[in-house]
């Protein structure tokens, strides 16, 4: 744990979030300002900084957390499919938009506002 990171903190419950999920070696709750309708944020209770600090014997749990992934998109909402799905997103480093220094993806699915293509003529 990092004193001073806000996601330490979170898993170690002394700030409150909204849970989705919790186990020995993670958390995942809904972000505060949501970019999509459904929008979480999964950590590892480990701290570690970025996807630029991983090292390869990271490489079980990291895998676990991308099958748990899944599963949480599905459990909260995402459509399954070819016409459902969801993105995950982690930002790494000050040039890749990271804005908490602890790992953390972002699962974000629902319906695309944003999505302005016109649909195909039948």
């Amino acid at each position: 744990m990092s004193e001073n990171c806000i996601f330490c903190k979170i898993a170690a419950g002394d700030i409150p979030a909204k849970k989705v999920y919790e186990d020995a070696d993670f958390l995942a709750f809904h972000d505060i300002n949501p970019a999509a309708p459904i929008h979480l944020l999964v950590i590892p209770k480990k701290h570690v900084a970025s996807l630029a600090h991983v090292k390869d014997e990271d490489g079980p749990w990291l895998g676990r957390m991308m099958v748990l992934m899944q599963k949480l998109a599905s459990d909260n909402g995402c459509t399954p499919g070819h016409e459902g799905g969801f993105r995950v997103v982690a930002n790494t480093g000050r040039e890749g938009g990271q804005e908490v220094d602890h790992l953390h993806f972002h699962i974000l699915g629902g319906p695309r506002p944003w999505n302005k293509r016109a649909a195909p003529a039948a």
